[in-house]
């Protein structure tokens, strides 16, 4: 028997099996698959495609013409059960795709809490989102890529296949980003270079004044040319100093130690 809801327009469409909260409001001519989870307080303003499986935490609100929990984008998905998990508080603007996992890539594409998805922005299969990041209008993510707490991408932005972008940084308008991308860095241009820290998203997280002193000078040391050493003997005596044992520096460092199939987006020269 078909549950009956408060907040469901006549005109939407749920699909016997699908959980949802009697706090949701789901507007008119969404369409909810059976095997959708809605928690609490979330809204669907209208014309809202989910579908698969897919799970949408409390808060989260989505725009008309978006598609939430579509097969992936990819040839080689058969049709095995793959998942889309979403946190809370997510808002998912007018026409933004989000794809479920694939087998190959673990199954499941997740995203966080407090993240801000703007008007034709696209999530690949098996992508893994942190908390607190903004994608920009017309931005799209490929598959497998990693993005880490508090990122900001600009509008008409690629993000290449199995990349990687580190906690707390910028990607400017129309990048096309193949490489990874340390933490806390702003990279601009359409074939994109490190044009340095991401101040601003510093102070903003409260950054010390010394700290972030540090990072400038990790920065350019990480990516200098003269010396003897090599990339990884600059990462190792770096990770030793006393001078850089602090939270921002450590994470940098950490993030360029862990395997990748990518290089780092580099200063121009």
């Amino acid at each position: 028997m078909t549950k009956t809801y408060l907040n469901i327009h006549p005109t939407a469409i749920v699909e016997n099996g699908a959980n949802i909260s009697n706090s949701c409001r789901i507007g008119p001519y969404c369409c909810i698959g059976s095997e959708v989870t809605l928690d609490d307080e979330v809204s669907l303003e209208s014309h809202v495609v989910v579908s698969g499986k897919t799970f949408i935490g409390r808060g989260t609100k989505i725009w008309p013409f978006s598609s939430v929990g579509s097969n992936p984008q990819d040839l080689k998905y058969s049709g095995e059960k793959t998942a889309l998990i979403i946190g809370k508080n997510n808002l998912i603007r007018e026409c933004v795709s989000i794809s479920t996992g694939t087998d190959g890539g673990g199954g499941v594409t997740s995203i966080g809490n407090n993240c801000l998805f703007m008007l034709g922005s696209h999530v690949g299969h098996d992508c893994k989102l942190g908390d607190n990041i903004v994608v920009a209008n017309n931005s799209a993510i490929a598959g497998h890529v990693i993005i880490e707490d508090n990122v900001n991408i600009g509008g008409l932005v690629g993000v290449h296949q199995f990349c990687r972008i580190g906690e707390g940084s910028m990607i400017g308008a129309h990048a096309m980003v193949s490489k990874d991308v340390i933490p806390f860095s702003m990279i601009v241009g359409l074939r994109p270079v490190l044009s340095g820290v991401n101040l601003v998203g510093l102070k903003r997280r409260g950054s010390k004044k010394e700290n972030i002193k540090k990072l400038v000078e990790v920065f350019s040391r990480i990516f200098e040319r003269r010396g003897s050493e090599n990339f990884q003997e600059r990462l190792a005596s770096m990770n030793k100093d006393d001078l850089y044992q602090v939270t921002e520096v450590q994470k940098v460092l950490e993030f360029m130690k862990q395997e990748s199939t990518r290089s780092f987006v580099a200063p121009k020269g």
